[in-house]
């Protein structure tokens, strides 16, 4: 079959046959120019029509800039001198990830679930964001409300299926995260939205969520291991001092001790002082690990600029979108005719 397709292309007849289609499609569609006009300057003028019931969109921009442990190199060398080891490591959650954590599910619900005064009310962001764009023809939207101050466990299923619509929205369209340059920790947030307040509040909102979860999560495991590690040195601590207090109360009971054996409480409660004093000295060695690897976990968030007033306002261009309404339609326009035209060469 493929050779046949072969031969039937190399054929000087079929090819002069398929050159004057070709013409003829084009005489055709030539002949119906004053057609491409009037399509395109129809969709022209719908383009220039629809650009102009655009709202003023307002877009956010905060830069800052994240130290992912490479800055505690002052404290590791403190550290060094008190002969305590703290290794650097590596870290799961550094570089690009805080772009991940900054658009994912949990932070963008709980920036919409968080308080703010709007028009001298307080309300959560997405309460807010559903006053200002209501669908009259959206039953859900009309019915479901996000009261301020209700618990996000005591959630209807309404209620969390609008919020999961509402979080793809904003992440599909009104904010972008990203870094820059490759060569340095500075990341940039963009937020839009057609209330210049809003737009600046969520990505002040935004990034302080992701900070407060970045910290807790580059800490918890260090935070954990520092936490059951001071328990231990206070319970040791009181150890020694028990003991202490034990010796000195048998050796005021026992002030002129007339056998060997009253001395021998007195020799075990020195014992357990050595050993629980051993002991004490190498866990709060641990413990000053413990401190100084959390510290060198602690990421640092620097805001740069903050998305300060006035917000830059976005416009749809009139010409741009007349531009390409006017090319969209008449390309399938000419589709259209050139297929109708084709058809009818075949059937004749």
């Amino acid at each position: 079959m493929a050779l046949e397709e072969d031969d039937k292309i190399n054929d000087p007849e079929y090819r002069t046959r398929a050159a004057k289609n070709l013409n003829i499609l084009v005489k055709e569609l030539l002949k119906k120019w004053w057609l491409f006009l009037i399509v395109g300057l129809v969709a022209g003028l719908a383009g220039i029509y629809y650009a102009s019931k655009q709202k003023i969109t307002y877009e956010s921009k905060l830069t800052f800039a994240l130290d992912n442990g490479e800055g505690m190199s002052g404290a590791m060398s403190l550290a060094a001198q008190f002969g305590l080891n703290v290794s650097s490591g590596t870290d799961i959650f550094e570089g690009d990830n805080i772009i991940e954590i900054m658009k994912s599910r949990r932070m963008v619900e709980n920036t919409l679930l968080s308080i703010d005064t709007f028009q001298n009310k307080p309300y959560n962001f997405v309460e807010y964001y559903l006053q200002q764009n209501k669908d009259p023809d959206s039953r859900e939207e009309i019915n479901v409300h996000f009261p301020v101050g209700q618990s996000r466990d005591s959630f209807t299923y309404a209620q969390d299926s609008l919020l999961f619509n509402i979080y793809t929205v904003f992440v599909n369209q009104y904010i972008d995260a990203d870094r820059p340059n490759r060569k340095y920790n500075i990341y940039e947030v963009n937020v839009t939205n057609p209330d210049e307040k809003f737009t600046k509040d969520f990505t002040d909102r935004l990034v302080a969520e992701t900070n407060k979860f970045y910290i807790e999560i580059r800490t918890k495991k260090a935070k954990e291991t520092l936490d059951i590690l001071e328990q231990r040195v206070a319970a040791m601590k009181a150890n020694v001092n028990a003991s202490i207090s034990k010796k000195a109360e048998i050796q005021d009971v026992n002030l002129n001790p007339t056998f060997s054996t009253a001395e021998t409480p007195v020799l075990k409660q020195q014992t357990n002082i050595q050993v629980y004093g051993g002991a004490y000295a190498e866990m709060f060695k641990n413990l000053e690990v413990a401190r100084y690897q959390y510290l060198k976990q602690i990421p640092l968030m620097q805001i740069i600029d903050a998305a300060d007033y006035p917000m830059k306002k976005v416009k749809v261009s009139k010409l741009k979108t007349a531009i390409i309404f006017s090319f969209v339609a008449v390309f399938f326009t000419l589709l259209v005719m050139w297929l109708i035209s084709l058809f009818k060469l075949k059937t004749n």
